[in-house]
């Protein structure tokens, strides 16, 4: 499929503001490796070429375990995730897959264990955004392949 609009150039202001989202993120006192770790597995639940490329190259520079990232959509089953990082993969998930209308009080109740009520907004907010590049990339067909890692990184600076 060939791309069918090039909507950060089209609509500035709109990705103006999704940025600010990256931006308070990069502020937040959830550890960037985690919620980079989040983008990876949201991507792969909505199969983001384009951000499945982003995320895996920027995971990697920056010192993530292939192990863990070739592992990661049964991290379920995989021995090698924190407790931590587990909360937030299953809280990332139902937020992201929430066809039964609710995140599940087991998940809830499992990241609060984990987080403080600011991280589990900022971990929602995280998830919000990287499901809306998501479905942004899919729905006007950005190619993968063309992404250097630290390449977006001018918009969450």
């Amino acid at each position: 499929m060939e791309q069918r609009i090039n909507a950060y150039a089209k609509a500035p202001a709109a990705f103006k503001a999704l940025y600010g989202l990256g931006m308070y993120l990069a502020t937040s006192p959830v550890e960037q490796p985690l919620l980079n770790l989040l983008y990876f597995r949201v991507s792969q639940i909505n199969g983001c070429a384009y951000c499945l490329d982003m995320h895996s190259q920027d995971l990697r520079v920056a010192g993530e375990n292939e192990q863990r990232l070739y592992v990661l959509d049964a991290w379920r089953e995989a021995p090698f995730y924190t407790e931590r990082e587990r909360a937030a993969l299953a809280w990332a998930e139902a937020v992201t897959k929430i066809t039964n209308g609710n995140v599940p009080d087991e998940v809830y109740a499992a990241a609060s264990q984990q987080f403080t009520e600011q991280e589990l907004i900022d971990l929602t907010i995280a998830v919000i955004t990287i499901n809306s590049y998501n479905r942004l990339n899919i729905a006007f067909g950005v190619k993968a392949g063309g992404y250097k890692p630290g390449m977006h990184t001018a918009h969450t600076n």
